[in-house]
């Protein structure tokens, strides 16, 4: 009797070897992730914890059959038990943080962590902070972030609430003057937040607009959380996609609602009793606490990569289609160039994005620490770096979540599957914290600046350009050509080559840019090429750092230079208009195409990083409970975690549909009678 192939069993069977045949050291790969072994060993005694606790596994359960309005309570209910774990095992606000990032984004809480406390504790007034600073640790309020609103969201400039200073009672009157001035989009602000950081137009006593100001304002009541006086607020209702169900983005109109003088933001900009404005060292220092949220935007996008390419590239190992290979068997997707070559790229940019997230958190707390001294000399360079890298991170993300979908066939369709539920809840990214074409223009604005900083001057020391910035310094030295002759497939392979690539391609089109039309090189054609030469710089930084193994320094440089051969393919079009390419060999025989060689490389890094796929996702270190994937699941028995799935349908719960009698019954018999009545006639 032939044996019988049986599918499901077969997926256990793929993965294990494949795990087999990685030389990567997970272990050691996944401390290098994480920064060290204690940061790992402290995300995983939170997740071991969180995903022990009965009540949050019940509240995860049913994410996929719940209400908007059930959404919304599972979040509270997942919000207040979080507090009971952090206060029962002592979590520190970095574990909290973890906790609340493994529990799901859907939470106003997490607002209140990311866009409420760094803002009013690092712009706060002495006197302000004695009195907030305690409630706000330790959730004795709750806060949001009131800044966009109905008729305005990136542009802050033209955001039309007030703040009106009234001598006479020592206190600001906020105000929404119009319909379009209503705060809306405001996560935390619907139904949770008691406080809120109110972005509003200063206007002194003399009429005079100081432009955009911070403001804290009491919205609810401490005692029966009622609406204050003098307000309107409300959820402005659910996303797309139902997306983020559990976090109440809400609305808020003010009606000359009156706050104490005290209440405003006064740690930089003031305003005196008498009326007189203070002004701040810097006229953006009020935007420091706002690049927080940018700057967390990098390792966030790296972090949700990770998740969607380990579920997509543990499926597309066990599932097999197509052409059988040697042993009977269909073939493992993941085998398809067609597939790993969409996959692996993903997968070099969910490590690149997580390691050079850490980096720029540094960055901020460094301009953070100045900023509190009243230095705000990083400010600018800050703002042009987060503002490019959340273009950058944003929309590369959501295209890679969709190509991780789309990579798993029809199953990756399925809420069960887990990747659809990350892509809708990160696609807002690209609008939120500035609009990604807007953001555009501030990072062009701000690097024609030092362009023309460095063309001023006949000497610099290239130490004095910033990081973001480091590329001018070849408009600047004329030692370097811009030409570059590929004449190998060796040098493909480069990262230093590919590096200058990059760099070269910035200054030449930031050079180009200051001296002709944006119609010809657009803002978001500089910007991200701005952004591409310095995560490039980073990655050079990266790969002279690696402090691994040589078997495994191999594998991770392999991984980093794979971005870069991805970012250098991408601008192709930029490298041969601005003729940085050059030979017309490419070390391919008989082609006498000059990007040849890129694509072969392309292939070659990724036939060598294919064994190591599995292993370097396993390196992220994600359980089962948080990837929340039938497909994804770490023994590969995807198809019996997917029929296990469809067994908790609710639809399923009773053979009959309820629906049957008053619905499916009646069709059936007219259509039974219909079928009778034009039999009869034809006899």
């Amino acid at each position: 009797m032939a044996k019988i192939y049986n599918p499901a069993t077969q997926t256990a069977l793929d993965i294990e070897q494949a795990r087999r045949r990685a030389k990567l050291n997970v272990i050691a790969t996944r401390e290098y992730f994480y920064g060290s072994q204690e940061e790992w060993e402290k995300r995983h005694r939170v997740v071991e914890i969180v995903s022990n606790d009965s009540v949050l596994t019940g509240n995860r359960s049913r994410r996929h059959f719940t209400s908007r309005k059930e959404d919304f309570e599972s979040a509270l209910s997942t919000q207040c038990r979080l507090n009971e774990l952090g206060e029962q095992h002592g979590w520190s606000d970095k574990e909290a943080s973890i906790a609340a990032s493994v529990c799901g984004e859907g939470m106003a809480m997490n607002l209140h962590a990311v866009a409420f406390e760094p803002v009013v504790l690092s712009q706060g007034s002495p006197e302000l902070l004695n009195e907030f600073g305690h409630l706000i640790r330790n959730r004795g309020i709750l806060g949001c972030y009131l800044q966009t609103e109905l008729g305005h969201g990136t542009n802050v400039q033209r955001i039309e609430t007030t703040a009106t200073y009234l001598p006479v009672s020592d206190e600001f009157e906020i105000h929404s003057p119009t319909l379009t001035s209503t705060k809306w989009w405001i996560g935390g602000l619907g139904k949770t937040a008691t406080h809120g950081v109110v972005q509003a137009r200063l206007i002194l006593p003399d009429a005079k607009d100081m432009g955009p100001h911070l403001f804290l304002v009491q919205l609810r009541s401490l005692e029966d959380h009622t609406t204050m006086p003098d307000l309107k607020l409300g959820d402005i209702g659910p996303k797309t996609m139902g997306a983020i169900g559990g976090l109440d983005n809400g609305f808020a109109r003010f009606d000359h609602y009156r706050i104490p003088r005290s209440r405003m933001l006064s740690k930089f900009a003031q305003v005196t009793k008498e009326g007189k404005y203070v002004r701040p060292p810097h006229a953006k220092i009020s935007y420091g606490g706002m690049l927080y949220i940018r700057s967390t935007m990098v390792s966030s996008a790296g972090h949700v990569l990770a998740k969607a390419v380990t579920i997509a590239l543990r499926y597309c190992t066990v599932r097999r289609q197509g052409n059988r290979n040697a042993g009977g068997l269909e073939e493992q997707v993941i085998n398809y160039p067609t597939v790993h070559q969409r996959l692996l790229p993903v997968l070099s940019r969910a490590y690149v994005f997580t390691l050079l997230g850490r980096t720029i958190l540094k960055s901020f707390n460094a301009m953070s620490s100045r900023l509190d001294q009243g230095d705000a000399s990083l400010l600018s360079d800050m703002h042009a770096m987060t503002s490019g890298l959340k273009v950058l991170v944003s929309t590369m993300s959501v295209q890679d979540i969709e190509t991780c979908r789309r990579s798993m066939g029809g199953h990756g369709y399925s809420a069960f599957a887990g990747v659809g539920k990350l892509y809708a809840e990160h696609l807002p990214s690209a609008t939120y914290e500035g609009d990604n074409f807007v953001l555009d223009q501030q990072v062009v604005r701000a690097t024609l600046k030092s362009y023309k900083e460095v063309l001023s001057r006949k000497s610099f020391d290239n130490s004095e350009l910033s990081p973001f910035s480091s590329y001018l310094r070849l408009l600047q030295s004329g030692t370097e050509s811009s030409s570059i002759e590929f004449r190998s497939i060796e040098l493909w392979h480069d990262w230093k080559t590919l590096i200058l690539v990059l760099e070269w391609r910035a200054a030449l089109l930031v050079e180009a840019r200051a001296n002709s039309s944006s119609e010809i090189y657009s803002d978001q054609r500089v910007s991200k090429a701005v952004s591409d030469a310095f995560v490039a710089s980073q990655i050079g930084e990266m790969i002279s750092n690696l402090s691994l193994q040589r078997s495994d320094q191999l594998i991770i440089s392999n991984l980093l230079t794979l971005y870069l051969l991805c970012t250098v393919e991408s601008a192709l079009v930029d490298l041969l208009s601005l003729g940085i390419l050059n030979g017309k060999s490419s070390g391919v025989s008989k082609v006498t195409d000059a990007t040849a060689g890129i694509r072969l490389a392309f292939s070659n890094v990724c036939r060598e990083l294919l064994p190591e796929a599995i292993a370097l996702s396993d390196a992220f270190g994600f359980s089962d409970w948080e990837l929340d994937s039938a497909l994804g699941v770490y023994d590969g028995r995807a198809y019996d975690a997917l029929w296990a799935k469809a067994q908790t349908e609710p639809l399923n719960a009773t053979e009959v549909a309820d629906g049957y009698k008053q619905f499916i019954k009646p069709i059936l018999e007219r259509g039974q009678k219909l079928s009778a009545k034009e039999t009869k006639a034809k006899l």
